[in-house]
């Protein structure tokens, strides 16, 4: 019973130790969004190439707002963690914002909807003239191609950059567990880093990130096993 307690015993501390390293690596990858956005940047691009086709007919300066500053204003909600469906909502607005009936017809053909009937609606909303209802479904159709659009766009996205910022993440944290190991270990009275230290140090690196999430709970749970163990043994 007392090496089974004293198992138990060692697990606790190594998940403890894990979690604590963990939590301290998706600290400094998060910091590092200080620097120009840092990894905060990833996942932008998957957004700027979907949206390509519906920016691109907006020119460099269009009469109310440019295809330049329409991706600097979602670059920024993107780097601010703004709700997605806030972005969405956004750049939705902004696309429909820079339609005008000069560049209906290439909006049109990004979304596979009636190019006439768009250019006639981008008119009417100018003239303040009431549209027609083929027209206003033509808007529909329109909206929902770019809904379709813009979800995948920012899903492809978020999804690159969680996985990025994982693996930065767990990077940072077998970095910090082996040098850690190092210190701790290869510093005491008889300094000694053996290959068994390393790998012990690198196991724990590895796993930090993982672990992290739910060392709390995991902690919690081995502490109430010891204790039962213990209780077991008088």
């Amino acid at each position: 019973m007392a090496d089974f307690t004293g198992s138990l015993t060692d697990i606790l501390n190594f998940v403890a130790a894990a979690g604590g390293l963990g939590t301290a690596a998706m600290g400094l990858v998060d910091a590092s969004k200080a620097f120009r956005g840092g990894p905060s940047n990833i996942g932008f691009g998957s957004i700027e190439s979907a949206l390509s086709p519906f920016l691109a007919p907006l020119g460099a300066k269009s009469a109310a707002f440019g295809k330049a500053e329409v991706l600097q204003t979602l670059k920024a909600n993107w780097l601010n963690g703004v709700p997605k469906a806030d972005q969405k909502a956004k750049a939705k607005s902004l696309i429909h914002l820079g339609l005008s009936k000069g560049n209906a017809a290439r909006l049109a053909a990004a979304a596979g909807v009636d190019p006439k009937k768009l250019a006639s609606l981008a008119q009417k909303t100018a003239t303040g003239d009431q549209p027609t209802q083929d027209e206003v479904n033509v808007l529909g159709q329109f909206d929902a191609v770019l809904s379709a659009v813009l979800d995948t766009a920012y899903e492809r996205g978020d999804q690159q950059y969680r996985n990025a910022a994982k693996c930065l993440a767990m990077l940072v944290a077998t970095i910090l567990g082996v040098v850690g190991g190092w210190i701790v270990l290869g510093n005491g009275p008889t300094p000694s880093f053996t290959i068994h230290d390393f790998a012990l140090s690198l196991l724990v690196g590895l796993s930090a990130t993982p672990l992290a999430p739910i060392a709390k709970d995991l902690t919690s749970s081995l502490q109430a096993a010891v204790s039962a163990a213990r209780a077991l043994k008088r």
